[in-house]
């Protein structure tokens, strides 16, 4: 079964500018997801996409297979990321004549994953036979206990009013955060379907320490901080 890992990542960034080629902690952020794709020995082809030439050059420079240039369309503000997947793994394939049965797309800005997050989340999917899987770590929040919302009349209501009333969050329903940082699909169903959420969507939990999505400033100093503490304690990076 042949894989393909895509890592797509813009040029352009208004939470933190220029975040996908910041250094941390001496390394391009880019390249953390570069290294933990090709270590983790699950892909025939690591490629990555972007509409600016630095963000390529540094993804050659990591030792990626392909680095695929992003048609501009593709990298604005308000454009999607499955187009953005979908174009590189067809130029993949186009270039070497391979079709890829399952497809994982990791995110650029989610470095604290681990190697083994990867594998287990392929693992999952491929084990399970479901048509994709996302990633996401246990909710801080509860929308049947309490995360709110102002209603059409300007009312504070919950977001989830059970039929019941909880009084303990611990009694509310299970709910999970999509943390962004590893997605796959089976081959058919990406190309099939053009939603994250399908009826047999399969959920790989991962822990909040290892969930951060780089969006803010405060977001990189924090992801610094723990990548600092995981190589003072000699943890996987």
């Amino acid at each position: 079964m042949k894989r393909i890992c895509s890592i797509c990542a813009r040029g352009g960034s208004k939470g933190v500018k220029g975040k996908n080629v910041r250094p941390l902690l001496g390394k391009p952020l880019i390249v953390y997801t570069i290294e933990q794709a090709k270590a983790s020995e699950m892909f025939d082809v690591v490629a990555v996409s972007s509409d600016s030439d630095q963000i390529l050059e540094i993804a050659r420079d990591a030792g990626v297979d392909f680095a695929i240039k992003r048609p501009d369309e593709m990298a604005t503000d308000e454009a999607g990321k499955l187009p953005a997947i979908l174009h590189c793994v067809s130029e993949v394939e186009k270039l070497t004549g391979h079709t890829f049965q399952v497809m994982v797309d990791l995110d650029a800005t989610s470095p604290l994953r681990i190697i083994d997050d990867i594998r287990h989340a392929v693992n999952q999917l491929e084990k399970t036979g479901a048509g994709n899987l996302i990633t996401a770590m246990p909710s801080r929040r509860s929308p049947y206990f309490n995360l709110v919302e102002l209603n059409e009349q300007g009312v504070v209501v919950l977001s989830k009013p059970p039929k019941k009333p909880i009084l303990r969050r611990q009694d509310a329903p299970k709910c999970f955060d999509m943390n962004a940082s590893i997605y796959v699909w089976r081959r058919d169903t990406f190309f099939s379907s053009k939603t994250i959420f399908n009826a047999d969507t399969e959920l790989y939990v991962m822990p909040e320490e290892r969930s951060i999505d780089i969006d803010s400033e405060l977001d990189f100093q924090f992801v610094e901080f723990v990548m600092q503490r995981r190589m003072e304690n000699g943890s996987p990076i």
